[in-house]
């Protein structure tokens, strides 16, 4: 069986001479990918990674963002789970989406968020304006894999990975947030038991699970003797990886995975207790595939826009979309979506601990260190369904940009009158101003110059004027 993705044949034969000559079976392919040793093209230089996580419904302003601005800040409830990492985080308020056209603020919230560009016409019908299909263009993670993939010495087997938990199996504008080019969305995997298959190969029975490992064990000794003995270490760290994860799937194979029924319209509530457990899973197995050097750009898609897990574990029986549409005098529900963003501030957080004690193979520091996390949001706020102030929060050190920080992009005072793609030119005096808010376009610029691709447009070019944020 060959666990080759078309990407990689072409800058494969090596490995696969090196399975070959060791007389190693191709299902060890995943086994060798990350051994310094052996001297593979991708494995010389220094590895950077992307994670972009989502979670839906926008945020209570007043218990997300810090007040300060700088160095100087203080992380609010929200963002509370975070504060072990406040030196490598950044908060960027006032990056907004000022992508507009057809379909409703949730459809365009999230469609719009990584591609940067108006959705197509369509017959999906959201709440209110009018009916919208996909995306017209491809989203940041898919332009930087692309990037990737197009040099030896980046190049992974998968490129890209793309997880998700409880994303309903309908596939409409409000359930994908990537997308390969105009009209492709891609369907994140929400099925820890099928993201480990992706990795490793088809279990068995997934009743009886035998393991992959059962038949590899001949190839894995062979393996072990053949490379050194810092390589010999993570090859045991994987394999007890897999293993244990195994057992974990195992122990859960009845479980469900939260899939929204798909015949249902947008909005269903959806009820799965197994969440908090299904994050984890998906976690450890984004971190495993990243020591694995699997894929070095991930998104990791928790529900989907408008989504309506309860969370029971927390106290809460409605529908988080539900909560967020209550006003700002509701202090009970306010609490409640504090709570809400906190959790998901927590699996953040658990993804940031898991990298950061996680060394890099073959190279300095932790997998944080060469990793940025990015969470985002399709809306700034529920109740007003804006796509001003978008939630960004940035964690760890994989672009270099200087964490640490409170940015406020919307502290400058407005122009008297910006013109109608707002590149902050004063219609009155023909000057240039500084906009009290930027578009979201340029942070998608800054995430792909971080990679060393130094394109001078993204999405819609209207939004591009400025160029990249400066982060660094």
């Amino acid at each position: 069986m060959s666990f080759e993705s078309d990407a990689m044949k072409a800058s494969h034969s090596s490995r696969r001479e090196f399975l070959r000559d060791l007389g190693l079976s191709a299902a060890a392919l995943p086994f060798v990918l990350n051994l310094p040793s052996l001297g593979f093209a991708n494995q010389q230089a220094r590895k950077q990674r992307l994670v972009v996580m989502f979670s839906p419904n926008g945020v209570v302003p007043s218990t997300f963002w810090p007040d300060e601005e700088g160095a100087e800040f203080k992380l609010k409830e929200s963002l509370s789970p975070l504060e072990p990492f406040k030196d490598r985080l950044m908060t960027l308020h006032g990056v907004c989406d000022k992508v507009r056209g057809d379909g409703d603020n949730h459809m365009r919230g999230i469609g719009c968020l990584l591609t940067g560009v108006e959705l197509f016409p369509g017959n999906i019908q959201g709440g209110s304006h009018t009916p919208a299909g996909w995306a017209s263009g491809l989203s940041i993670d898919q332009e930087i894999k692309n990037y990737l993939q197009a040099n030896d010495a980046t190049r992974t087997r998968f490129g890209s990975l793309e997880f998700g938990v409880m994303v309903p199996e309908r596939a409409d504008t409000w359930t994908r947030m990537s997308y390969s080019g105009p009209n492709k969305p891609i369907t994140p995997i929400d099925d820890p038991y099928q993201m480990f298959s992706k990795l490793y190969g088809k279990l068995k029975d997934r009743e009886s699970l035998k393991s992959i490992l059962d038949d590899l064990q001949a190839d894995l000794k062979k393996l072990a003797s053949s490379v050194s003995a810092e390589d010999r270490q993570l090859l045991e760290e994987q394999t007890t990886f897999v293993r244990e994860l195994e057992q974990e799937l195992k122990a859960d194979s009845t479980a469900a995975v939260g899939h929204a029924v798909p015949e249902l319209e947008p909005g269903i509530k959806e009820e799965n207790d197994n969440m908090p457990k299904l994050c984890k899973l998906q976690i450890d197995l984004m971190v495993n595939s990243f020591a694995s050097d699997f894929a070095r750009v991930a998104t990791f898609q928790i529900t989907n826009s408008v989504g309506q897990a309860k969370m029971r574990w927390l106290d809460i029986n409605e529908g988080h979309h539900e909560i967020s549409h209550s006003p700002d005098s509701d202090e009970k529900a306010q609490e409640k979506l504090t709570r809400i963003n906190k959790w998901y501030a927590e699996q953040l957080a658990y993804l940031a601990k898991r990298l950061s004690e996680t060394p890099e193979p073959g190279g300095q520091g932790s997998l944080l260190d060469n990793t940025l996390i990015v969470w985002t949001n399709e809306l700034g706020k529920g109740n007003s369904h804006t796509l001003d102030n978008i939630p960004w929060v940035l964690v760890g050190n994989g672009l270099d940009f200087k964490m640490g920080r409170s940015l406020k992009f919307d502290k400058n005072p407005q122009s008297r009158v910006l013109n109608a793609i707002d590149q902050g030119v004063d219609f009155v005096t023909g000057k240039s101003v500084k906009p009290g808010k930027v578009a979201h376009n340029r942070l998608l610029l800054s995430l792909a110059h971080g990679f060393g691709h130094r394109i001078t447009k993204f999405g819609n070019p209207d939004f591009c004027g400025d160029g990249p944020l400066s982060l660094t």
